[in-house]
């Protein structure tokens, strides 16, 4: 801990105890592995100890993490990757995730508690919470949600990586992140091509469209991300959080203009689609 943080808690009673490192690392042990040196916290998401796969449950988790890893002032800079050769997965194919979207199985909470409130959070308190240098490092292809790593500071990328946004292929509005870092990124003509079709955009693509900063071979990836972790921990440590800040607040803007349009549009489709579904299963011939 910073000494004038911890002389400020000396003389101050009742303060809240802030994150302590082992403690989140354990809550949080079935969706990332955590470890920390020298004030630089890496976080790798996974599943079961393979690639991470998208549910509903790491949608939740994400948002709670950002906020225990901001919140915590022995975190001097931020490093996201995954594990093995994928950044994230999904069970089955994406054009399945419709269907299921629409069976009446899902929770009647589902359009809020499980979409829209975590949708909003999980980008919220990875931008608003975390006040110090981020550096992401995409292992590998990636189904859906490389937003995370667009929106941190640096983005190195594996040879292998890609960024899309499947949203439409599932039938479904892109509104809840990766379409925003795309607009802004790459301007809203090159994004809606790649909202529109859905597909995948290479890594090396994606350096010269000024999505990642680097590309480079998988055994490379993690010690390059390293090496820039410790020159920047290297630098004052109040110069190099406020760097920071001014770094994040085009997303602080792009966030509070257009999140939460996107989300509710992306919702509202779903539950659209979701009445529609059930009518005309209740209104079909062969009903019953």
């Amino acid at each position: 801990m910073p000494r004038e943080l911890a002389e400020w808690q000396a003389r101050s009673g009742g303060y809240v105890r802030r994150p302590k490192f082992e403690e989140y690392a354990e809550k949080y042990a079935d969706h990332f592995v955590m470890e920390r040196r020298d004030g630089i916290i890496q976080l790798r998401m996974h599943n079961a100890g393979g690639p991470a796969r998208f549910d509903f449950a790491v949608h939740n988790a994400w948002a709670q993490a950002w906020q225990e890893v901001g919140n915590d002032p022995e975190n001097e800079v931020l490093i996201l990757t995954g594990t093995g050769d994928q950044w994230l997965t999904v069970e089955g194919a994406p054009e399945e995730a419709h269907d299921r979207l629409t069976q009446e199985e899902f929770p009647k909470d589902f359009a809020y508690e499980h979409t829209y409130y975590d949708a909003t959070k999980l980008l919220e308190n990875f931008v608003f919470g975390i006040d110090i240098p981020t550096i992401a490092a995409i292992n590998g292809p990636s189904v859906a949600h490389t937003e995370f790593a667009l929106l941190c500071d640096i983005t190195l990328a594996s040879e292998s990586a890609t960024i899309v946004d499947p949203h439409l292929l599932a039938g479904v509005a892109p509104g809840d992140g990766q379409q925003l870092t795309l607009q802004e990124l790459i301007g809203v003509k090159r994004a809606a091509y790649y909202l529109y079709t859905c597909e995948p955009i290479g890594a090396h693509k994606a350096l010269e469209l000024g999505l990642v900063n680097e590309v480079l071979p998988a055994d490379r990836l993690l010690p390059r991300a390293w090496e820039i972790a410790e020159a920047v921990a290297a630098k004052p440590r109040a110069a190099r959080r406020l760097t920071h800040a001014i770094v994040q607040r085009p997303w602080k803007r792009r966030l509070v203009q257009d999140l939460g349009f996107g989300v509710a549009h992306e919702m509202f489709g779903i539950s659209a689609d979701r009445i529609l579904a059930r009518q005309e299963r209740e209104t079909s011939p062969d009903r019953g």
